[in-house]
């Protein structure tokens, strides 16, 4: 609550059949955006690439799918990717890092596996486009240099809006009351300072609006720190300030947040959840004040690490901070965005709608009803090498299918998940699932802890898929 403001037996399939369905069905989700397209060999027969400069702006997961997967189907093509960093640092499962549960060198992945596949990787920071030159100018060691293309894929991601918050700033952020939602210093930080934080402590998360990255992500990250504080100082609190009143997997995380902490979930979703629920406690370490129980954020003061929401003040030991977000600056310097900050695109192609022969894929794009997360960005941008490769080529362009899997832990083996998959209906990209999109409120303990090895597993498959 507010500081100076008050609101007020599991049955189930087996472990083994959970495991199943779920791999047949995240199998079928997985690849439906690549079953369309011709096998590797097929597209290395058809015209070749060999003369077509592809540029890449950003090697995170969109980027570097669509870098290895030019390579592989098209071997020739000439790829070269502009990434700012040595190295990337998975902002998946990065959470775990807060917990101790994986170091840095854990989320840390090398750019070899990529340029073992030919792809020329050069560390800069682009800058600025010349569309009708075909031309991106970078700094490269200190100095600009002019990279020519023909076409052109953008994936930078997202910027974090930290002044959206007022008393918030990178400075801030870089040095006191961290984020961490791009992984990296700052999630170094927040570990430090949980570390550091006295039994009895307050922990409070801020959530962000809607869009942004990774959806099940704050509640995930809150649930991590609940367990960890559990075992290591067992008087602190969690603590929720949302300017939702929802968020995707909410029943399924709430229930795992009943399960593992004692939380009563709050109506309506006491209502939906009770029969599977156990005796919520009335000690419960966790919180999550909602934006119609006074958790819209409005201001923090740094210098006390308090946070003023509409419902009131609450003051923290630790202080975490996920601000609003569109895409990264990158994209907006390319003229590439439109007023929401992201950039709109040709949904069959994910190229831009803004400048031709340039494709925006991942958190940056609007891409309707997918949400902004890593699978999303390796689906579409197998999806786009695909038309690109069809547009060059003349080889036609298919129908367009993608998927997404939004895996998310409650504790460290109750694992959750939201799987959907996504056809263009009526001009937009749309939902299109066959199966229900959540695990079962009734799955047993051992099918979510199968669910929880199910999401490390996915993390080591879907990086090695888009970074070799």
């Amino acid at each position: 609550m507010f500081d100076t403001f008050n609101t007020k037996g599991l049955a189930g399939r087996s472990a083994t059949s959970l495991y199943t369905r779920r791999r047949l069905l995240a199998t079928a989700a997985g690849f439906a955006a690549v079953s369309m397209l011709p096998a590797a060999g097929a597209l290395a027969n058809v015209k070749s690439l060999a003369k077509h400069r592809v540029l890449i702006v950003g090697a995170g997961v969109g980027g570097a799918t669509a870098a290895r997967y030019l390579k592989m189907w098209q071997p020739d093509a000439d790829v070269t990717i502009i990434e700012r960093n040595p190295v990337f640092i998975r902002h998946y499962g990065s959470s775990e890092h807060l917990t101790g549960a994986v170091s840095m060198a854990d989320l840390t992945v090398s750019y070899e596996g990529l340029r073992a596949h030919g792809v020329k990787i050069v560390q800069g920071v682009a800058q600025a486009l010349d569309p009708v030159r075909k031309e991106v100018a970078a700094t490269v060691n200190g100095s600009v240099q002019k990279f020519g293309y023909d076409s052109l894929l953008v994936s930078p991601g997202v910027e974090l809006l930290y002044d959206k918050i007022e008393g918030y700033s990178a400075q801030v952020a870089n040095s006191t009351i961290p984020s961490g939602w791009i992984a990296g210093v700052q999630t170094e930080i927040l570990r430090r300072q949980l570390l550091a934080m006295p039994d009895g402590g307050t922990v409070v998360l801020v959530a962000p609006p809607n869009p942004y990255r990774c959806p099940p992500g704050p509640y995930e990250r809150s649930a991590l720190m609940t367990e960890w504080l559990g075992h290591y100082k067992p008087r602190s609190r969690v603590v929720i300030v949302d300017p939702k009143n929802d968020f995707v997997t909410d029943e399924t995380m709430i229930l795992g947040w009943n399960h593992l902490y004692g939380f009563t979930p709050p109506q309506p979703y006491y209502d939906k959840l009770e029969k599977f629920m156990v005796e919520p406690k009335a000690d419960c370490r966790l919180e999550w004040i909602r934006q119609k129980d006074g958790g819209k954020p409005l201001s923090i003061d740094p210098a006390t690490r308090t946070v003023t929401a509409e419902g009131g003040k609450i003051k923290a030991d630790v202080l975490n901070i996920v601000p609003p977000m569109r895409a990264a600056n990158v994209a907006r310097a390319f003229g590439l965005t439109n007023d929401s900050g992201f950039c709109p695109i040709d949904r069959r192609t994910f190229e831009s709608t803004k400048i031709p022969d340039v494709y925006v894929l991942g958190d940056a794009s609007i891409a309707d009803a997918m949400p902004k997360s890593g699978y999303s960005a390796n689906t579409q941008a197998k999806v786009c090498v695909r038309a690109l490769i069809g547009k060059v080529t003349q080889t036609g362009i298919p129908e367009p299918a993608w998927s997404n899997t939004c895996y998310a832990l409650a504790g460290d083996d109750w694992g959750l998940f939201v799987a959907d998959t996504f056809r263009i209906v009526d001009g937009k990209i749309a939902r299109t699932n066959t199966r229900a999109r959540y695990q079962d409120l009734s799955a047993s303990r051992e099918e979510r802890m199968v669910a929880s090895r199910y999401l490390r597993a996915w993390m080591r498959s879907i990086t090695a898929d888009a970074f070799g």
